[in-house]
């Protein structure tokens, strides 16, 4: 069978989309360079949130609403190339979660993971399936997938924290899922620190599974706890060219990361330090514990101090700078890259 070429091939070419696009059929050849780029291209963009005026409109917004008539008071960091899309990077959502004294956020659950890392007050708490832990500054605290969480305090002065959750991933495959339970707060069922005892003094139970399935069943990685390791290990050795002194929070059981789509870790940066140039596919989200540092991302220098936020996005050069001794706070979605088999990194 032979085949007439058209004399006019766009103006044929346009009728033949037009013919075939009520067929829900679409021509993969004017798509491809679209779908498969020779390398990604994010819409997101670098960007800063400083905590000082965050935390101001947080206050704000606690004397405009209680946390039981939001659910969740939070401020939730919206990236500037997608506004409106309550995303910080392209799978991560995040924001700033604000309880006053004496507040409940009322048990629910879902399907997506959550983490909350606290950056102002102690005497907070998260309770999770039957157990609660207190929370204190640079605490890593873990909400396991379809589990029970409910969140207090009992002191005179806020607690702040930052949210970061996989909403995005499971949005993606469709699979999600939440529940409000019957009950404001959930029974306690287990002493404080059982969880540790059981899982974080580098012993475990016989026969140990997670209760939680894939994800740790430690749900409150104590900063108290991190912070001498980190400093131990950067008093040993030279820091990385590119990462600085970096220690990654790993379930006990697997070794792997602490949760399933979620990957963290803690980084230090000794004062005047410069970190080599590399960049990532995992989009990152990094908070400022202590310190003072200068963050190249995007052709774009962001100053950074304590506490505040910051969003890379994938494949973006970055670059550090500590002109100060500092310890950053980091979590991105490398774990489930890595299951992927879709992580790539690029030094230079």
């Amino acid at each position: 069978m032979s085949v007439a070429f058209a004399e006019n091939p766009s103006k044929d070419r346009q009728k033949f989309y037009d013919k075939i696009a009520p067929q829900n059929l679409a021509p993969l050849w004017e798509a491809l360079k679209g779908l498969v780029p020779p390398e990604p291209k994010s819409k997101f963009v670098p960007h800063q949130w400083k905590f000082g005026p965050t935390r101001e409109l947080l206050m704000e917004a606690g004397g405009l609403l209680t946390a039981e008539e939001a659910e969740r008071r939070v401020l939730v960091f919206e990236n500037p190339g997608l506004p409106g899309g309550s995303r910080i990077t392209a799978t991560m959502y995040s924001g700033m979660q604000l309880i006053l004294p004496g507040e409940i956020a009322a048990a629910h659950r879902h399907t997506a993971s959550a983490l909350r890392f606290v950056l102002e007050g102690s005497m907070g708490y998260t309770a999770v399936a039957g157990e609660r832990t207190t929370m204190d500054r640079g605490d890593f605290v873990i909400t396991p997938n379809w589990a029970w969480h409910d969140h207090g305090q009992h002191q005179d002065k806020p607690v702040i924290w930052v949210d970061g959750l996989d909403l995005h991933i499971i949005n993606f495959f469709e699979t999600a899922f939440s529940e409000h339970s019957n009950d404001k707060v959930q029974m306690v069922q287990k002493k404080e620190g059982e969880s540790d005892a059981r899982w974080a003094s580098n012993m475990a139970p016989f026969d140990a599974v997670s209760p939680f399935g894939a994800t740790t069943p430690i749900f409150n990685y104590k900063y108290s706890v991190a912070r001498p390791a980190l400093m131990t290990v950067t008093g040993a050795d030279k820091p990385d060219a590119h990462r600085g002194h970096a220690l990654r929070y790993t379930n006990p059981l697997t070794g792997g990361w602490p949760m399933p789509l979620i990957a963290a870790w803690l980084t230090h940066l000794p004062k005047g330090f410069e970190t080599r140039e590399m960049r990532c596919t995992d989009g990152q989200t990094m908070i400022v514990v202590e310190g003072e540092v200068e963050i190249e991302a995007g052709g774009k220098t962001f100053t950074c101090g304590e506490s505040d936020v910051i969003g890379v996005p994938s494949w973006h050069w970055r670059r550090m700078r500590a002109s100060k001794d500092a310890i950053i706070f980091t979590f991105s979605d490398r774990s489930a890259q890595e299951k992927l088999a879709i992580y790539r990194e690029e030094r230079r």
